[in-house]
């Protein structure tokens, strides 16, 4: 990959600080897209770090990169055996297939020496439609701004590319059948940190013709067949719950639901076993399940160049891993949102030991990269994560996370989601 592409992407992030988001243009659109002044008090006052004050800088031979790491992940996905490897260690209510492809597909990269590096997959990733809206917010004052603010994507194109994509799924399903209501389930939704995009969502499907009501799956019953609120009846579910399994208790007419195929749900159980159980990424990067899948040369290069190595952790392998520790990110195998995940230099013994205990799995480390914000004087240097919002194998958007800390948090001045600007090729260096 070339290496001037990551060199002046890195250039540009530790240096160019004239890019910078119009919060007033970022608060009108936010406000006609959902409720209104309650929309800018959801955003502005309870979540002040959610959007960043800046945007990061990627060249486009990274993106492309990116892209096609995700379409080898995709093709080995694909592989006859795969299904029965992964579904070993999945719960039982991933063994029911749909045509369902599942929604937002989040790939997460980190930009290493060698360029971008995916660290993991998610299947419920949020802030797709906050980070259209955010994208159109930005302004530039240098040259390498102005030339790449024109690539990206206009809001009014990617949302309709997102109403058209819970129709697709709904077609997969129930062919030519009308699309009359969709269900935004999560646990006490006003509860959650994203809550203000689920209203962002109800509005973008209420203006296509789509009925819709957000609600806590306890608010669910299932008769007759069908998924129910009360008397309203639930076509599809844009499930945003981390019980990736549908088990809890509270989950129960949805599972059932899904289950018997009562309502279309998306991202489902099945898509998650098959793509984000982090167990996953140990037959990813490793050459010989991949050869015995049947996985073609090119895939297997792409793959184990692109994924940092990942293994199960095991306690026989105790002394091994504590010793290589610092190099060393360990992941719960059914994590999100960098819960319980530990980079290995901050682990302490008696943290390892829960990690010993647990089903975890140890990746190699690879740092993030870093943009600057403030002066020379006071400079704040914020870790980047690179999202790629996926679905169906196509990449739709790359957006960025900034922060501090070990994992992303939303709880760092001047981080939060952050619009990426691609810089077109020089001459076609890669840059």
């Amino acid at each position: 990959m070339p290496t001037e592409c990551i060199r002046l992407a890195a250039s540009l992030n530790r240096d160019c600080q004239c890019v910078s988001v119009d919060r007033n243009l970022l608060r009108e659109m936010l406000a006609r897209g959902a409720d209104g002044a309650d929309m800018i008090r959801l955003v502005e006052e309870e979540r002040p770090y959610l959007f960043a004050e800046t945007t990061v800088f990627l060249g486009q031979a990274s993106v492309d990169r990116m892209a096609d790491i995700v379409a080898a992940v995709e093709r080995a996905v694909a592989l006859p055996g795969w299904a029965e490897r992964a579904l070993a260690w999945a719960p039982e209510s991933a063994r029911h297939a749909s045509a369902a492809a599942s929604v937002f597909m989040g790939y997460d990269f980190h930009l290493g020496e060698d360029g971008p590096r995916l660290i993991e997959i998610n299947t419920n990733a949020g802030g797709g439609l906050l980070n259209a809206a955010l994208a159109q917010a930005q302004f530039a004052c240098c040259r390498e701004a102005a030339f790449a603010l024109p690539g990206v994507r206009h809001a009014p194109s990617l949302e309709q590319e997102f109403v058209d994509m819970f129709r697709e799924e709904w077609r997969a399903e129930r062919g030519a059948a009308p699309l009359e209501r969709i269900a935004i389930v999560d646990e006490d939704p006003p509860a959650q940190f994203l809550y203000p995009e689920f209203l962002l969502f109800r509005k973008l499907f209420e203006r296509h013709g789509i009925a819709s009501i957000i609600c806590d799956p306890g608010e669910l019953g299932f008769a007759g067949g069908r998924l129910w609120r009360g008397e309203e009846r639930i076509d599809l579910v844009y499930n945003r719950l981390t019980d990736f399994g549908l088990d809890a208790p509270r989950n129960a007419a949805l599972r059932q639901a899904w289950l018997s195929g009562g309502a279309v749900v998306t991202p489902h159980p099945r898509a998650h076993a098959l793509y984000a159980d982090k167990r996953n990424l140990t037959l990813l990067t490793d050459a010989g399940v991949l050869a015995e899948l049947g996985a073609d040369e090119a895939t297997q290069s792409v793959l184990l160049s692109g994924i940092p190595r990942a293994r199960r952790v095991r306690r026989a392998d105790a002394e091994d891993l504590w010793a290589r520790r610092r190099q060393l990110f360990f992941k719960p195998a059914a994590g999100f949102g960098g819960r319980a995940a530990y980079r290995g230099d901050k682990v302490t013994r008696r943290v390892f030991e829960d990690i010993l205990g647990g089903d975890y799995v140890a990746q190699d480390l690879v740092p993030p990269s870093q943009r600057r914000l403030g002066t020379d004087e006071l400079p704040v240097d914020l870790k980047i994560d690179l999202r790629n919002y996926v679905y169906r194998g196509s990449v739709q958007m790359v957006t960025a996370r900034l922060y501090q800390g070990q994992t992303t948090n939303f709880r760092t001045p001047g981080g939060g989601f952050a619009p990426v600007l691609t810089l077109p090729r020089a001459g076609g260096s890669g840059a």
